[in-house]
This record gives C-alpha cells, sequence and structure tokens, in this order.
C-alpha cells in the first residue's frame, strides 16, 4: 500500500519562500509544484525562477553536508572524521566555555548571510552568552537604507510599484531582471509595458534599462551628485509638494541654498548624465505622481558617499509628495507579533552596556548610535532591530583574531554565509580564519570557509525545516510555512544547534521550547495563531494605512514623524547632533591613478546562482559556466581586449581571472562577478575549491579606516583597477 502523499510547504531558494506543494513518499520528496492556494502571487514568480525545480536534487545532492564532521588534521587538510551531534555539541560548548573564561564572553564572533536560516537564535544565544560580535554584511547591504529612512522620516520605508497607481518609477542601482525580485520583475515589465515613465539608474544598461524610458548611465560613485541635482532642479522650477514641505518638512530652506552648485551642467561633468537627461528625469519624477523610488545594493556599496546618496534620495522621496503615499511608498510599522528584537533579547542585553570591536568608532552602527535613535522611534512607540543594526565591523573582527586589539576574538561560529567568498579582502579573513583556536560552520554544503573549519555541522535546507520571514521586525508581515519531511541523515535546523550549546552553558531557562515549530508558534501568540494554522494559509499581512502622520494622537494633535522636529528631517538635528553632515554632501572621488587607470564595480549577480550558492549544480553550470568581467565595448577595443578572451582583472589588493563580455555601459568601467568559485576543484588546501581564482573579493578592500564613519560601508563600486588578456 502506497503511503505516497502531498504536503503543503515553502521553498528557500530565495527570500520570496514561495508555497510549494511537496509529493513525498517514504520521508523523501519526490517532485515539488507551485501552491497557488496560498500565495496568489507564486505562478509569476515561478514561471521564470530556474531555481525551484532543482529541490529534490538539491535535498540528495552527492556534495551535501549529511553528518557532523570533525577535523582530524591540520586546518584546511581535508582530512574528517564523523562524530555524532552529542560529541559536537560537548566539545565544541567545553571549547567556548574555556575561551571564555580566559578571554571573556567578546571572545566569540559569528558570521551570517542567508537566506538559508532565521537568526535570531544565533542572536539569543551570543545575548545569553555576552558577546556583541556577531557580524555579516549589512554596513553594505540594507543597513544604510535603514539608518537613513529613521533619521529622516523616524521609520524605514516600504516602497510601491503597482501598475494600476503608480505613475512614474525609478530604480536606482537595483536590477531586478537578474536579481530575486521576480515578482517585482514581473511588475517592472507591466509598468512599463504600459507607456508609464519607468527610468534606471545604474552604469550598466541591465535588462531593466533595456525597457525604461530612461537610463542615466552614471559613473561608479556619483549617485548622490546626480540625486542632488535632481533636487536641484526640482526646486528651481518649483515642482515639489509646497504645501508638504511647508507644513511637514524640516530644514527645506538650508537645503535651497545647499542645492546651488548641482546644477544639471555641473552633475553632467561629474557623472556622466546628460545635463537634459537630468533636467527630464526630475520633471517625470515630479509631476507624475504618485511615483516611486527604488534603490538597491548599487547604492549601498559606495562606501563614503553611500550615506549621502541614501540621504539626498530619501529627500527627494519627501518633498515631492511621494511619502506614504499609495502608489510610491509607506512607512511600515512594528509587527503585531513578537519580532526578532523581542526573541534575541536584546534589549536587556544591552542594558549591559557591551562593547563591539567597532563600538567606539562609529557615530551610528554601535549600541550607542542605535540608543540615540531609539529615544526618536520610541515617540511612536516602535523599536528597530538591534542585532543588526549594531553588528560589529568585519574588518575589525578580523583584525582583532590577528592582532588581539582591541581585545582578543579566538572564536567563530559561521552559519548560513561563506565569508572567503562574500566579504571584502579575502587574503586577510583566510588569515584570520587560520589562526583561530575555534572555527564551526554550519553549512548545507562544503564552502570555502567550511574547509578550513574544526567541526562542520550539517543544516537542514529546503523542505527540511519551518521558515518564518518577518523583514527584521521593521514591517508588520510574516510569511512562511512548515516543513514537508523530516531532515534527511542527520541534518538539523539551526534553531537545535544554538539551543544545544546554550542548555550546554547555563542557558537552560532561556530556551523553553522542545521543538523550533514552537518556538515559531510562540513569536505568533499575540495573533492568536497556532503553527499549524498559520502554515494553512502561510501569510499574515497588515492592510497599509498611509499619510500616518496626519493621524490624531490620544490628544487629538497629528502624529508627525518620529524625529527630533516631528517633520521629515530634510536639514537633520540628529546626524548634527552626532557629528554628522545635516544634509547630504558627496565626497569627492580620488582621482584616476597611473597604475590602475580603471573604475570597478564587484557585486555584479547574475541567475540561476544565489551570490556564491548552487554552483555544484551541473545544470546550473551549463546555463552559466564561466565568470565573467563586463566592460563597453569602446573600453575593451582601446584596451586590445577581445570579446570572450580571458582576462585578469587587478587592484592593489589582488587579482582575479574572469571572461571578457561586452556589453553597453559607462566607458573604463569594468564590473566583474560576485561569489564565483569552482565546487568541482579540491576541497583542501591549497586549492580550497578554487577560491584563489575568480573571486571578487581577491580585488577588495574593507579597511575599517577609510570606510564610512557612520555606518562603516565600505566600497563595492567604484576601486581603482586594471584590465590584463590572461
Amino acid at each position: 500500500m502506497s503511503n505516497r502523499k502531498t504536503v503543503p510547504t515553502n521553498c528557500r531558494f530565495c527570500g520570496y519562500q514561495c508555497g510549494l506543494i511537496a509529493t513525498v513518499e517514504d520521508g523523501r520528496v519526490l517532485k515539488v509544484q507551485p501552491d497557488a492556494n496560498r500565495f496568489p502571487y507564486n505562478a509569476e514568480i515561478m514561471r521564470g525562477c530556474k531555481r525551484w525545480p532543482m529541490i529534490a536534487e538539491v535535498m540528495d545532492h552527492p556534495q551535501r553536508i549529511n553528518y557532523p564532521l570533525k577535523r582530524v588534521g591540520e586546518r584546511g587538510s581535508g582530512q574528517w572524521e564523523r562524530i555524532s551531534w552529542e560529541q559536537a555539541l560537548d566539545e565544541i560548548a567545553d571549547r567556548l566555555q574555556s575561551l571564555k573564561e580566559e578571554f571573556g564572553p567578546e571572545v566569540l564572533a559569528t558570521s551570517i548571510g542567508g537566506p538559508h536560516t532565521t537568526f535570531w537564535p544565533l542572536h539569543r544565544f551570543l545575548s545569553l552568552f555576552g558577546s556583541p560580535n556577531n557580524m555579516g554584511i549589512g554596513q553594505i547591504c540594507w543597513n544604510p537604507g535603514i539608518w537613513v529612512n529613521s533619521i529622516t522620516y523616524g521609520w524605514p520605508v516600504d516602497n510601491e510599484l503597482y501598475p494600476d497607481k503608480t505613475e512614474c518609477a525609478i530604480l536606482w542601482g537595483i536590477n531586478p531582471s537578474q536579481s530575486d525580485n521576480s515578482l517585482f520583475w514581473h511588475a517592472v515589465q507591466e509598468f512599463a509595458g504600459s507607456g508609464k515613465k519607468l527610468i534606471v539608474v545604474d552604469p550598466r544598461c541591465t535588462g531593466t534599462a533595456e525597457i525604461a524610458h530612461l537610463w542615466l548611465p552614471v559613473r561608479p560613485g556619483t549617485d548622490a551628485v546626480l540625486a542632488l541635482g535632481l533636487l536641484h532642479v526640482i526646486v528651481k522650477e518649483n515642482l515639489y509638494d509646497q504645501d508638504f514641505v511647508s507644513k511637514w518638512c524640516h530644514g527645506f530652506e538650508q537645503l535651497v541654498n545647499h542645492l546651488t552648485i548641482y546644477s544639471p551642467s555641473y552633475v553632467e561633468e561629474i557623472t556622466g548624465v546628460k545635463a537634459e537627461d537630468v533636467i527630464e528625469t526630475a520633471r517625470l519624477y515630479a509631476q507624475n505622481t504618485p511615483a516611486c523610488l527604488y534603490s538597491g545594493r548599487g547604492i549601498d556599496q559606495l562606501g563614503l558617499n553611500s550615506f549621502p546618496a541614501h540621504r539626498a534620495l530619501a529627500i527627494l522621496r519627501a518633498i515631492t509628495g511621494n511619502l506614504d503615499v499609495a502608489g510610491a511608498s509607506h512607512l511600515g510599522e512594528m509587527p503585531d507579533f513578537f519580532s526578532e528584537l523581542e526573541l534575541e533579547l536584546s534589549e536587556p542585553f544591552a542594558e549591559k552596556k557591551p562593547q563591539s570591536v567597532s563600538q567606539e568608532k562609529l557615530s551610528l552602527q554601535s549600541y550607542q548610535g542605535y540608543a540615540k535613535l531609539r529615544e526618536l522611534t520610541m515617540k511612536h512607540n516602535k523599536r528597530l532591530p538591534m542585532r543588526y543594526l549594531t553588528s560589529a565591523h568585519p574588518n575589525r573582527v578580523w583584525k582583532a583574531m590577528l592582532t588581539g586589539d582591541p581585545y582578543p576574538i579566538r572564536s567563530m561560529i559561521v552559519m548560513a554565509s561563506n565569508p572567503l567568498l562574500t566579504q571584502a579582502d579575502t587574503e586577510l579573513i583566510y588569515r584570520a580564519l587560520k589562526s583561530l583556536d575555534l572555527l564551526v560552520v554550519l553549512e548545507l554544503f562544503e564552502t570555502p570557509t567550511a574547509m578550513l573549519a574544526d567541526y562542520i555541522l550539517p543544516s537542514a535546507g529546503v523542505l527540511e525545516r519551518p521558515i518564518l520571514e518577518t523583514k527584521a521586525g521593521v514591517a508588520n508581515t510574516a510569511y512562511g510555512g512548515d516543513q514537508a519531511v523530516e531532515p534527511y541523515y542527520e541534518r538539523r535546523p539551526d534553531f537545535y544547534f544554538w539551543k544545544g550549546l546554550g542548555l550546554r552553558l547555563g542557558q537552560e531557562e532561556e530556551w523553553p521550547w522542545e521543538t523550533y515549530q514552537e518556538a515559531l508558534e510562540y513569536s505568533l501568540s499575540p495573533l492568536g495563531y497556532s503553527w499549524e494554522d498559520f502554515s494553512l494559509f502561510g501569510l499574515y499581512v497588515d492592510e497599509n494605512r498611509y499619510k500616518k502622520y496626519q493621524e490624531p494622537d490620544a490628544e487629538g494633535h497629528p502624529h508627525g514623524f518620529a524625529t527630533n522636529s516631528g517633520k521629515v528631517e530634510i536639514y537633520s538635528e540628529f546626524l548634527k547632533e552626532i557629528g554628522g553632515d545635516p544634509l547630504p554632501s558627496p565626497r569627492q572621488l580620488p582621482a584616476g591613478e597611473k597604475d590602475f587607470p580603471l573604475i570597478l564595480m564587484s557585486g555584479a549577480r547574475f541567475q540561476p546562482y544565489y551570490a556564491s550558492s548552487y554552483h555544484q549544480l551541473e545544470r546550473f553550470r551549463r546555463m552559466h559556466p564561466e565568470p565573467i568581467v563586463e566592460m563597453g565595448p569602446e573600453t575593451g577595443k582601446r584596451l586590445g581586449i577581445d570579446e570572450g578572451c580571458l582576462v585578469d582583472v587587478e587592484t592593489e589588493r589582488g587579482k582575479g581571472r574572469f571572461r571578457a563580455q561586452f556589453t553597453t555601459m559607462c566607458e573604463d568601467v569594468l564590473s566583474v562577478e560576485y561569489g564565483w568559485w569552482y565546487p568541482e576543484m579540491k576541497a583542501s588546501e591549497p586549492e580550497l575549491g578554487g577560491i584563489w581564482l575568480s573571486n571578487a573579493n581577491l580585488l577588495t578592500s574593507g579597511d575599517f579606516e577609510t570606510s564610512d564613519p557612520l555606518v562603516g560601508t565600505w566600497t563595492y563600486n567604484g576601486i581603482s583597477c586594471r584590465i590584463r588578456k590572461a
């Protein structure tokens, strides 16, 4: 008698977590198909997705980590022995306790990525252990925009592009034709096909730019100047929303004076964008409302110019009346359920005044910066996620491992992250990881970082674990669902690792849930849902309200904005108080160097991969077999580069080999593919899965001393480089 059944579950190959129906027999997934009942947008997303059909193969791929492994040879030798989970947890807990007794709780750092797992259990463990040194890539992905919008508006903003409502759209440094915003990409295509004005700002003529009314090829690093140029035109021609500005904006007069120099001709000289296109873009955006303005990692990765670019975009959205308006944007709300902030026990931990390795060096990305902004967000009884916005600066973590300054970091736990590929300055990271007393990696596959570990622990992956996505607590949204099967072999959800470690280190009272499902059910309990009930539909979304700043408070006064002035802070009193620029002030880019005359962008992603993931899959490698470097055809011709030839791209930090590909983009600019390695190569020293061949982060630097002093953003877009035939 067959025990075949179908089970509602979710994909986990990107942040959408699309609903699936899995066909299961004897605890194994035979096939999956989209579930149209739970998520109505599934069909649109999954129609063009190349990942979800690979789920059954990924679940039982021969290179998956299936059992706990302990290093028995030299670090990086590739020599392992299989051990039990109990032995692994016992030994890791003992070593952490010994290191803590010798050096203090700061001795432990963690590295996170995504989207394979949920991070609050890790942060909960760290809070109880006493370490402030959680680390990721937030400084160049997500954090800058969250900080800027919270400072300017009092809370982060979600942008909206609704083809039936939105009249104009600017996509700035974002390329949904290749990124994972599949649903968004369908909306962009529908919008552009309707004849409405789509404007794309990007040094490359991406697939998104190809369908746009206007493509603005901005020189890398000059985005803030371009944004200020748009503001100059809007203010000079009186195209701003005068009613909103007069009632709800603080510092407009200072802005007017500040914009004087950013004429279209000056902007063209600095950015390369034609003056007439600057003027047309400003008029289209200001005169066709509601208009949305999206920005992506392209803005987050500009180093010193990332923060002023975000500030200029926030002001642009506000003075045109495109803030908290349907079809343009809305200010988010705190969740109705328990947020990550509460689950990770950050607030009681912060009362102990923790000192991360970058605590005293950054004005914002620190516990004191968070506490100061919290005073403002609490005007509306809101609290931002803490661990992400106080995460330690990676460069300071790596150097503390090597130097002991400001204190020793001798251990690291890496979860759903591969820092040898995804963090700046691979050579520095390699030396730092090699120096550790304890390196633990929780992973799906043996990545180059895992190859250097003392212990590799097998993470449960797609369909093997329940999932719940909550946008880190900056919106009243939750989506996800239950697992389809029990984890294969001896894989476990990461929750069990953190709980098991905590129980061995005196945290028994703080891990009351027997299973991960129980913990998730607790997080949703204020909604009155059981986990089983939630998984049936898998989505909780509060209906958006608009112009919330006009709603009356308990005393009948308008709520306003959670800022010093109660208004949108064009001129930021908050930034002035902490020594920052109250108005966006771009930094001048360094002059071109004789030995490195070109400009490098180092973060390009290409389907079907997800960052550094899934290079093991033969079908994906056939689709996209080699790492590429893009350049304009004139640049290639001038440098003697033939399309399709192998080239070495070099910076002061190192070099990598790529296949040359010509495309329409800014001249004298190169764009290298991110996250490339070779899983078919030897999984030990010296090859480490080909980490030293075509890894974009061989070319980058995350030096703390040259990073933005507010958030710690380093430069990925705008690096001096050169290129030669291989």
